[in-house]
């Protein structure tokens, strides 16, 4: 990667998700969460945020939304988005050595913010859902 690519896109415009993970990640920062990674891709799937609680991993998907509408954003998390987030959870903890080591969970993170409001509304659900599908981990 050249400079000149890596200059734009360190500085090019966040898309509205993006700005969506970056309050949630202060948001959780200021609940007393350490952060450790932010938009985590890997080869299984992709982690928006990691983040520790306590002594507990916690592994976050954040839903951006303009309006909450009748369905919750949080529901938009099905179960071939939980496997998938199952899967990176178990390949980052099997990554680090903390598999055995550590409790985890994952939490959901709903930021609704309406075109004409200033601040978005947070919603953040703790341990949202359990393992699914294989490399369930979670004591």
């Amino acid at each position: 990667m050249s400079i000149k690519s890596w200059i734009a896109e360190r500085w090019r415009p966040l898309s509205f998700g993006e700005r969506g993970e970056v309050v949630a990640a202060r948001y959780l920062r200021r609940q007393g969460y350490r952060i450790v990674v932010t938009r985590r891709r890997m080869r299984y799937g992709e982690i928006d945020v990691i983040a520790v609680d306590g002594r507990t991993v916690v592994f976050v998907e954040v839903k951006t939304r303009r309006s909450a509408g009748a369905v919750r954003p949080a529901i938009s998390v099905d179960a071939v988005r939980r496997q998938r987030m199952t899967r990176a959870a178990n390949a980052f903890l099997k990554s680090h050595g903390l598999l055995q080591r550590c409790a985890a969970r994952f939490d959901i993170v709903e930021v609704v913010w309406p075109i004409d409001a200033p601040q978005p509304t947070i919603t953040h659900h703790v341990n949202a859902f359990p393992a699914e599908g294989s490399g369930q981990f979670f004591r």
